[in-house]
């Protein structure tokens, strides 16, 4: 689901000019990104469901990265450092966004995350498992996408010095467009599996 979080992300900087986007985008993959030295040293797998096609086809092990605790230390540190650097609202906003993530993981994860980190305690593994039927995960990932798009778009300083541009040659259009290409090859790496 990665271009759904990508689309939450343009969404938030539409209210959040002063957080630049590489952060938003950073925020709201931080769990992911340190998903991969888990996976790399194997203490966090990845395992194929047979029969599943590739968006969604695998039931994630993210025992630490994707814990509900886990999630909440590490959106409680990024939204710490955040504040250092954009103040309390940026503080805020990069944690929420960071806990986003897995908000979004529960819904479309199979019961594959755990309340706390190693799955301690053996407790019930969330998920809701929207993975399971793609053109429903799918469309609420489309949905991001374009929410987000078009919040980001709306958001762009608008030209007062120049109103009579035609609308095909604001560079803000452009940039939009732009966004949302990006956006739409992000859900189509995800469903295509590349």
């Amino acid at each position: 689901m990665f271009a759904g979080h990508f689309g939450l992300a343009a969404a938030v900087k539409a209210r959040t000019p002063q957080i630049p986007m590489w952060a938003l985008m950073l925020a709201t993959q931080l769990l992911d990104v340190l998903f991969v030295p888990f996976l790399l040293t194997e203490t966090e797998t990845i395992v194929p469901v047979e029969g599943a096609n590739s968006y969604g086809g695998s039931v994630i092990h993210a025992d630490y990265t994707h814990s509900l605790v886990g999630a909440l230390l590490i959106a409680a540190a990024a939204g710490w450092l955040a504040s250092r650097r954009w103040g309390r609202k940026g503080g805020w906003t990069i944690g929420a966004v960071v806990m986003s993530h897995w908000v979004l993981d529960l819904l479309v994860h199979r019961p594959d995350m755990p309340i706390l980190p190693g799955n301690a305690g053996g407790l019930p593994l969330l998920g809701l498992g929207l993975w399971r039927w793609p053109a429903v995960s799918l469309a609420m990932e489309l949905a991001l996408i374009v929410l987000g798009a078009v919040l980001y778009v709306r958001s762009l300083p608008k030209s007062r010095s120049r109103p009579a541009v035609p609308l095909l040659k604001r560079g803000n259009l452009w940039a939009g467009l732009a966004m949302a290409a990006l956006l739409a090859a992000s859900l189509a790496s995800d469903v295509l599996g590349v």
